[in-house]
């Protein structure tokens, strides 16, 4: 049967800050458990609604939303190193954890979760890789691929297509294509766009810019490349060829740059990414069906779309997680409801039907009926109830 674990925290991600808070927290109470919700403080308007909102619709005896500083106090701590020194001193308290963010608080997470065996679900993120095949419709791959990285958030989701990986035959058309159909959604001129997300703030604006001007890649913009810092804006930025040494392709971009790679064979696209940690997501476009199965069978991620992006997230019948650096455990749909429950085995038995075998002295009948019974053979068993040797 399926218990609560208690109470428990949520620490959610601030690039979907509705969703990433309600959908745990719906599967949490569903399951029976109490709980507390601490939203990004990089969300902090969001976060606000959040803790207005919900507590006029919902039991507050069950249910706390904490922002920022206030979370401390909830557990009698202080400090301005914020969640991550709540994190390492507090978590003992709480049956479960569940994060959504980056690998480096998801180790956080774990070490202070370790100490006290305290169990969790980490949904992290990577570089989700794109594998683009010659034989496809084009222009609906790069449709694809496009509203799977700018058109969620402007590349800011743990989702979001981090790179391409082509033949060099087919790098150029598939540029061509990416760059007509970008100019179809966004316009000619995407930082007056209204359809792409601003990026969240200066930090990470710095950080992505940082990546574009690094000297082994600034000279490989093919698209794009255009900045607002006054606005945080960065148009959708495409890169050919770019070093695999590079800083763009060490860390996860979670920003509107799409560096491209090319390969003489597609199938050595496995070795590449299987040279880095394992992605949250990973996509292929092709309409070989040998292919398909090699790619299914040498990556693995936390999930595969195959000619398309991102739509797994929306398939409930679906589990969504990472694996390896990228998370572990799952949830959505019934996997929720899973997540934030103990599977506890109960065996029912009746007063009648009680077998003496089970019970000492071991006299050697006993001992051939129960090596009978272990080995499953029934003309043995016949003999040991029989008595014969």
């Amino acid at each position: 049967m399926s218990e609560p674990l208690g109470a428990v925290l949520i620490i959610s991600a601030w690039n979907y800050p509705f969703l990433l808070s309600m959908d745990p927290l719906v599967a949490a109470i569903a399951a029976g458990n109490a709980m507390v919700l601490k939203p990004s403080e990089l969300a902090p308007a969001s976060s606000s609604l959040l803790a207005k909102l919900l507590p006029k619709y919902l039991d507050c005896c069950s249910i706390k939303v904490v922002e920022g500083g206030l979370f401390l106090k909830l557990v009698h701590y202080w400090s301005k190193s914020g969640t991550k020194y709540f994190i390492q001193e507090a978590v003992g308290i709480w049956e479960y954890v569940g994060l959504g963010g980056n690998g480096r608080v998801g180790r956080i997470v774990m070490a202070a979760a370790a100490k006290y065996l305290t169990p969790v679900v980490l949904e992290l993120g990577g570089k989700s890789p794109v594998v683009v095949d010659s034989d496809i419709d084009i222009q609906v791959a790069t449709r694809r691929i496009i509203v799977g990285k700018w058109g969620c958030n402007n590349g800011q989701a743990c989702i979001s297509p981090d790179y391409i990986i082509t033949t060099k035959d087919c790098a150029e058309k598939l540029v061509d294509s990416l760059k007509k159909e970008l100019e179809a959604f966004y316009g000619k001129n995407p930082l007056e766009s209204k359809d792409l997300s601003r990026i969240v703030n200066s930090d990470h604006y710095a950080r992505l810019t940082n990546l574009l001007d690094e000297d082994k890649v600034s000279g490989k913009i093919v698209y794009g490349g255009e900045r607002n810092e006054a606005n945080l804006r960065i148009a959708p930025t495409i890169l050919l060829g770019v070093p695999q040494n590079s800083l763009i392709m060490k860390e996860e971009i979670f920003g509107p740059l799409l560096p491209i790679l090319t390969v003489s064979k597609i199938e050595d696209s496995f070795d590449i990414i299987n040279s880095g940690t394992k992605p949250l997501a990973a996509y292929l476009f092709t309409k070989n069906k040998k292919l398909k199965q090699q790619f299914l069978m040498s990556v693995s991620a936390g999930g595969v779309v195959i000619n398309d992006t991102a739509l797994h997230l929306t398939v409930h019948s679906l589990p969504f997680g990472g694996v390896g650096e990228s998370g572990m455990g799952s949830y959505h749909g019934k996997f929720s409801f899973d997540a934030f429950t103990h599977k506890k085995a109960v065996v029912y038995r009746s007063f009648v039907g009680d077998a003496s075998v089970r019970y000492p002295p071991y006299t050697r009948g006993k001992l051939r009926l129960m090596r009978a019974l272990i080995t499953g053979n029934v003309w043995t068993i016949l003999r040991a109830l029989l008595g014969w040797s």
